[in-house]
């Protein structure tokens, strides 16, 4: 298992810097929350981290240079929004996780087999796995998407607002299903509260720059949160979790 980093790395949409001169290392097995305002460069960092973006300045590692399939055993990438137009099942489409273990195209070892039944059970699809991906709700794509990621065992996993379009029980059961994880986690999110639960380490952006990275006291305070977001909140820690509350 590796670790991740970015090494001043910045990247233009345009003429418009998204990131600017951002470092950022992230030790093997660590769990991150990625924070901040729409446009602050959440979704573009995590791209850049998983090599789906090369910077127009900097270092991406290890990424940079890797075979793909090598890449994809490291790094496992889910972004907010997928299209699929063929009616595949729920249990092929997670089945594409295993794309990076196998050494054929056409089939599938029993450890694969096993990997897909366990990330569908993980998120509470196993009564799914028939039913074609192009007849599910938003929500239930989200699930057998996470449900992909799960299934290829990459050594590291990057979620773009994983519980997007998700109802309340499963946007709470999602957490359960990251805790059996062993390797590196890093998610973005505007759920702090969640965040908070779930992370030992908050990064918060704000127009391309990290202005906190530290445990989740140390970066969700009330006088960082009103002046990154614009909200004024109270911050409240009972029975060891965080809360922030905004004020009405």
């Amino acid at each position: 298992m590796s670790d991740l980093a970015l090494r001043s790395v910045t990247v233009h949409y345009g003429a418009r810097a998204v990131l600017q001169d951002v470092s950022l290392s992230i030790p093997a097995g660590q769990r991150v929350g990625l924070l901040g305002p729409n446009g602050s460069g959440k979704t573009t960092l995590l791209r850049t981290l998983a090599g789906v973006l090369t910077p127009d300045r900097g270092e991406v590692e290890p990424i940079s240079g890797m075979r793909r399939q090598d890449a994809a055993r490291l790094v496992c990438f889910l972004p907010q929004e997928e299209h699929w137009e063929f009616p595949f099942t729920v249990e092929q489409v997670v089945g594409c996780g295993r794309y990076a273990w196998s050494e054929s195209l056409f089939f599938e070892s029993e450890t694969d087999r096993e990997a897909v039944q366990g990330a569908l059970r993980a998120v509470g699809m196993e009564s799914f796995r028939e039913r074609p991906i192009t007849e599910l709700s938003g929500g239930e794509r989200r699930r057998a998407m996470l449900a992909r990621a799960l299934a290829q065992d990459a050594a590291a996993l990057l979620l773009d607002e994983p519980t997007t379009a998700l109802d309340l029980k499963h946007r709470q059961a999602i957490p359960d299903a990251f805790g059996a994880l062993t390797g590196t986690l890093v998610f973005s999110t505007h759920d702090l509260d969640a965040a908070a639960a779930a992370c030992e380490r908050l990064v918060l952006l704000s127009e391309g720059s990290i202005v906190a990275d530290g445990t989740p006291e140390e970066v969700l305070t009330e006088q960082r949160i009103l002046e990154v977001f614009g909200v004024a909140v109270r911050v409240r820690c009972e029975e060891g979790r965080i809360h922030v509350v905004t004020q009405v």
